[in-house]
């Protein structure tokens, strides 16, 4: 055993906790190697901490030794935004997966950061309730991982904001201090909001250990429309869904690709979900249906397990890329621009109401095209994952605001030895 997997055996004195580098399957090192930089060594080993004092234990040690750290759940999204410049141990927080509270009548759930968001939904529903995330492989993701990367997806359209679900967190400092940072309850808006601070963070602020969530009553009913066709009739489709009164839960532009991968009809689509009593979720199916069918479109109502099997291959197509050489990535934009940037893009969707979306490529300067057409637009493209020659040469967050300094300053007070991740985040921070 290393050095420094002996000094973390000793500080937390737990069994079947760290496992050397050497020692990891091939595939596994393949995955976390997909992280860090080709530049780098690879880490000393994986650290696997119980409880979220042997986390802070393995953080305390870490800011000691001047240890430089990649933190994990599951890993299904390590190798998403930048490469890390240098990393000494890896640190998953799967094993701290306690179920702390759920407050059934008050809608609020506080779980540790390395359950699985599969878990957390089965236990919500017996209560007949959920969480409205919708995260990227969510049979993989833990819910720290999900609050660091900001990952929800389509549930946008009638949610928000991974910002917007999360009440309460507990994080671990860089000197290994356990910090905590709103409450139990939905009305809380006192002091510095560091929920909103760390989500999206990429875990280069500190390490998340617990988090308090919001928590809705499971709907009714569900049905989804599709609609198909010529960019401008979509568009055109598009613009008077934003402007009814229907309340669609979730609603996305596809490409024409992606349309037909899915076994729908040919051109751009429209997918829509309602979920309400059954009762409502008829009449704005119809109604929606019928809009389409006065601008010429394509359109079909799935139901039961017709619709359950349709999103499902949807979010299988996003999160699996056919060929290995894929470049996936997270854009912004107008939602007024959505259908425009879509018909000149192959596979990708963008979510109605926020102008967020996902793109896939085979090609770098594909990427910087379609990264230029957003800009004009004042949008933003960057990367989550590609080939590792890819993200070696290519600015994987391409951010051109004007608040990088600002970053920089709040990351030296959160980590002013710069032992979490270095290099993922905006900047090479």
């Amino acid at each position: 055993m290393n050095a420094i997997a002996s000094c973390l055996a000793s500080t937390i004195n737990a069994e079947n906790a760290i496992f050397l580098w050497e020692n990891l399957e091939h595939s596994q090192q393949k995955h976390i190697q997909q992280a860090i930089a080709a530049s780098a060594n690879p880490p000393k080993c994986i650290v696997y901490p119980h409880t979220q004092a042997q986390l802070a234990a393995i953080i305390t040690e870490a800011h000691r030794q001047n240890w430089r750290v990649l933190t994990c759940g599951k890993t299904s999204k390590i190798n998403w935004g930048g490469l890390v410049t240098s990393v000494d141990i890896v640190v998953s927080t799967e094993r701290i997966n306690q179920l702390i509270a759920h407050a059934v009548g008050d809608l609020t759930v506080t779980v540790e950061a390395g359950m699985q968001f599969s878990q957390l939904q089965e236990i919500l529903a017996k209560s007949r309730q959920f969480i409205a995330l919708d995260p990227s492989t969510p049979k993989l993701a833990t819910i720290g991982g999900i609050i660091a990367t900001a990952d929800t997806n389509s549930l946008r359209q009638r949610y928000g904001s991974v910002r917007d679900q999360l009440l309460g967190i507990t994080f671990v400092r860089a000197d290994g201090q356990i910090a905590k940072a709103g409450g139990r309850v939905v009305k809380n808006v006192a002091g510095y909001d560091l929920m909103k601070l760390f989500t999206g963070s990429y875990s280069t602020l500190g390490v998340i250990s617990q988090v308090t969530l919001r928590v809705y009553p499971l709907p009714e009913t569900s049905g989804t429309v599709v609609l198909t066709g010529t960019a401008e009739a979509i568009s055109q489709a598009a613009n008077i869904l934003r402007s009814s009164a229907l309340t669609p839960t979730q609603a996305d532009l596809l490409s024409s690709q992606l349309t037909s991968q899915l076994g729908l009809n040919q051109g751009l689509g429209l997918m829509v979900r309602f979920q309400s009593i059954s009762e409502s979720v008829t009449e704005q199916s119809n109604r929606l249906l019928a809009v389409g069918e006065k601008l010429g479109l394509n359109g079909t109502i799935y139901l039961h397990e017709h619709e359950a099997s349709l999103w499902q291959r949807l979010r299988e197509l996003i999160d699996n890329p056919v060929t290995e050489s894929a470049i996936t990535c997270k854009i912004g934009v107008l939602p007024t621009m959505a259908v425009e940037v879509l018909s000149q893009a192959e596979m990708g969707l963008i979510h109605l109401s926020s102008g967020l979306g996902w793109l896939q490529f085979e090609d770098e300067n594909q990427v910087l095209k379609m990264r230029q057409r957003c800009e004009e637009n004042r949008g933003f493209l960057s990367i989550l994952t590609a080939p590792h020659k890819v993200k070696e040469v290519m600015d994987v967050w391409g951010y051109s605001g004007n608040s990088l300094q600002v970053m920089r300053q709040i990351k030296a007070q959160f980590d002013i030895q710069n032992i979490f991740s270095p290099g993922r985040f905006v900047g090479g921070i």
